[in-house]
């Protein structure tokens, strides 16, 4: 089961410069096939499909755990391309005008089409994720040697995105990316030790480039969020403590387990697109459920 919070793991700055082709590369990181989709799925079928658990629960934990964080960046990176897709084109209600027709030029149109100028599970050139990216053999070292190739691929991709947009609002959720994701990396580096005893850590960073090299990953770094593997759980998963200790390969400081989730954000809200039919449904009015919330006691506005 999954616990859902209506929160974002961080906060998503407002863009300076909304861009459609700037939400399109930023697509590559949710459904390309390094991106966020892959990891969450990879990770879920490999929790769901892990056999003799009693014997090595902590591997499973680990797995387990990780899983649960990649929803949440799934979530994160669709809103980075939303708020960046916002105002984008002319809002209002007459269609006459093209109120879509700057969408001619964007590499992505399926934002403009195929949704609500909004996210879709597809990568930077408009294919959709597949679950062909998923790989989950039954077999705990080559799905661990997997999973550390899988979060080395996405942090070259996350660090290329980085150089391609420029505006605050992808940079941040990217620096936030490398260093959660660079947690990943070095848990299944960690992981790998434990199970063969080979040194899975003398490897790292792949690529070659240290996260203080990106102003807003640093922030996360300093705030020690590249030690803590949360378990996403508020009882579960607490062996992944028995993989996750020791010291960080980047830094040397103690690597550590905690017990549930972060506090997190609120999340963007989205501004309606009339242009678009977005969310539609004009004519409902609110004071319906005003009135409702008002009777049963719950808080409602509008």
């Amino acid at each position: 089961m999954i616990l859902k919070m209506d929160r974002l793991p961080i906060e998503l700055p407002t863009p300076k410069n909304p861009s459609a082709n700037d939400a399109a590369v930023i697509q590559e990181l949710l459904g390309g096939k390094f991106g966020e989709m892959s990891t969450l799925m990879n990770y879920t079928y490999q929790s769901f499909n892990f056999r003799g658990r009693k014997k090595i629960r902590p591997f499973y934990d680990v797995i387990s755990s990780i899983a649960g964080e990649e929803y949440g960046h799934v979530e994160v990176v669709s809103y980075a391309i939303n708020l960046l897709l916002t105002g984008t084109t002319k809002r209002g209600f007459d269609p006459t005008v093209g109120p879509l027709s700057d969408a001619a030029n964007w590499r992505n149109t399926h934002h403009a089409i195929a949704s609500g100028q909004a996210s879709l599970p597809m990568d930077s050139m408009g294919h959709y994720w597949t679950g062909q990216n998923v790989f989950s053999s039954g077999n705990l070292k080559l799905d661990l040697l997997h999973n550390f190739f899988l979060e080395c691929g996405a942090r070259a991709n996350k660090m290329r995105a980085y150089e391609t947009v420029t505006d605050p609002t992808a940079r941040t959720m990217v620096g936030y990316l490398l260093v959660r994701g660079g947690l990943h990396v070095v848990a299944y580096a960690k992981a790998l030790e434990k199970l063969t005893g080979v040194e899975m850590t003398k490897l790292l960073p792949i690529p070659e480039l240290s996260n203080d090299a990106f102003p807003e990953a640093k922030k996360f770094m300093e705030q020690k969020m590249h030690l803590s593997l949360y378990t996403f759980s508020p009882d579960d998963y607490q062996q992944a403590a028995l993989i996750w200790n020791g010291p960080h390969p980047d830094d040397g400081q103690e690597c550590f387990v905690v017990q549930g989730g972060m506090e997190g954000y609120p999340v963007p809200d989205l501004e309606e697109e009339p242009q678009l039919n977005a969310p539609g449904g004009d004519d409902f009015d609110p004071q319906v459920f005003a009135d409702m919330a008002k009777k049963i006691g719950i808080k409602y506005e509008y």
